[in-house]
């Protein structure tokens, strides 16, 4: 492996971990950069996951020693989205590499739109919780959300954030807590299935991981400090985004012209 493609991986990483430290969907980063790195989509698909399992365990080590961890009104939640992560990372190991870069593409404008419209805006600064079981259709949202972080990672942050705060009533930060324990849980079950269908490149995941670890202690140190750091990663974020579409559809965009 050329060590220009170790800088590329741990660049990638960090840009990774500093845009899910300010802002989340990081994965929007990783994931099109594996693909570039040379990884057939399907095996990037599950090598993403390793990045991902070590940096939502640092996010919870830290919200655990600031003394702010809570995860309260979670637990009806979790069961759902694993269970789903199960269906959706199954799937996405059972389709052609073709149909997994056309997945990936589509993501990717979905994610562009999201990004465009800024749904934050929406979300409610103070917690409305209601406890105990919560209904069905809650329970199927969170499988769906599941079943769609099982099958491609990238974005699935936004959409639990969303989830947890618009339609169970979480406020933002306690929200993002329980985020990461779910994102974790659903990475450690997903995460063998990969790796037993040889999906998993270790060595292009372990060096993403470093580039994430470093990304989230420098967002975490010193980039919270800049002033409009949060514009200034949103607007990365659109830039990759938007060049991840025209490499995943491009081709297939041209054909039908």
């Amino acid at each position: 492996m050329h060590w220009f493609v170790y800088l590329l991986a741990i660049g990638a990483g960090a840009v990774a971990g500093v845009i899910n430290t300010l802002a989340g969907s990081g994965s929007l980063v990783t994931l099109p950069m594996l693909v570039f790195l040379g990884l057939p989509a399907d095996v990037a698909n599950g090598t993403n996951r390793v990045g991902v399992l070590l940096q939502n365990a640092v996010g919870i080590f830290v919200f655990r020693r600031s003394g702010h961890f809570t995860v309260t009104g979670s637990v009806w939640l979790i069961a759902p989205t694993v269970a789903g992560a199960i269906v959706g990372a199954w799937v996405a190991t059972i389709i052609d590499k073709s149909a997994m870069e056309l997945a990936i593409g589509i993501v990717m404008v979905l994610m562009l739109g999201v990004l465009v419209l800024n749904p934050k805006r929406w979300l409610r600064a103070h917690s409305e919780i209601t406890f105990g079981s919560p209904g069905s259709g809650t329970l199927l949202m969170f499988f769906v959300i599941g079943v769609y972080g099982g099958f491609i990672q990238a974005g699935v942050g936004v959409l639990l954030l969303s989830a947890l705060v618009l339609q169970t009533g979480h406020a933002l930060n306690h929200a993002n807590m329980i985020k990461l324990v779910i994102v974790l849980l659903m990475t450690v079950i997903v995460l063998p299935v990969f790796i037993f269908n040889h999906q998993v490149d270790w060595g292009l995941g372990a060096l993403m991981a470093i580039g994430q670890a470093i990304g989230a202690w420098f967002a975490a140190s010193y980039a919270t400090r800049v002033p409009n750091a949060n514009l200034w990663v949103r607007r990365l974020l659109i830039l990759i985004v938007a060049v991840a579409i025209v490499r995943f559809l491009g081709f297939r965009l041209l054909s039908f012209l």
